[in-house]
């Protein structure tokens, strides 16, 4: 497999493509763009992706939409033994109940009325929708929601490939409810025997939890393994 290239030098994949002899390929390369591109939006293609370790967003353009398969020059991981938790947010914690996966469709459009449709278009939507709906698909579609007062509060949503849970967008509708949310969120996955949580692009908040900045190398090596592990999410 020999991947072709945009005029800027993005690689493009194809859905006939294997994604994660791909990823050895970038790998090998030392690729350093953040970005692939690829025009398929098959559910089954873009769950190979995911499961690759690729974060699939996706653009539109003039005349279409066009997925847009991220692999991270760094990549933002949380292991569980390094989250931090300031004082004045865990006295907070008690207020609020999280609940694993019960309201997805819910949060997910609130994600997007949220922060918009400029990458969760509405074709890539779609096919995440259909991957979750797919009972024999090895990558699932979830969501963590934050109550307060039997009132969803925060929310996020993300992938779930094995034993590695990877955020791709979040909101809150209360001052601190994020945090906190992303808080429980870690203590879940630690309960539940996930390798790490993959929070995807690295960010300042995030770095405040504790999170490390991996090379592309180092994650995949993380992932390939976090991935064939069994947890007890339900």
């Amino acid at each position: 497999m020999k991947p072709r290239y945009t005029p800027w030098g993005e690689a493009i994949i194809d859905s006939a493509d294997d994604p994660e002899i791909f990823v050895d390929i970038l790998l090998s390369m030392n690729y350093t763009q953040e970005f692939c591109w690829a025009i398929s939006f098959e559910p089954d293609f873009i769950a190979a992706l995911m499961k690759a370790g690729f974060l699939v967003m996706s653009v539109s353009v003039s005349d279409g939409y066009l997925l847009a398969p991220k692999i991270h020059i760094t990549r933002s991981v949380l292991f569980f033994n390094q989250l931090h938790i300031k004082k004045s947010i865990r006295r907070l914690l008690p207020y609020y109940e999280l609940r694993f996966d019960s309201d997805f469709d819910t949060i997910l459009d609130r994600c997007i009325t949220i922060h918009g449709s400029d990458w969760l278009t509405e074709p890539l939507v779609n096919s995440i929708r259909m991957i979750r709906a797919d009972t024999q698909s090895q990558v699932k579609p979830v969501s963590f929601g934050l109550y307060r007062n039997g009132l969803l509060r925060a929310g996020e949503f993300g992938i779930v490939v094995g034993g590695v849970y990877t955020s791709y967008s979040g909101y809150y509708d209360e001052n601190n409810a994020g945090t906190v949310q992303l808080i429980l969120t870690t203590q879940y996955l630690q309960a539940n025997q996930f390798a790490f949580f993959d929070l995807g692009m690295p960010m300042v908040y995030k770095d405040n939890l504790g999170a490390k900045n991996l090379t592309t190398e180092i994650f995949v090596n993380l992932f390939r393994k976090g991935r064939v592990k069994n947890t007890r999410a339900e």
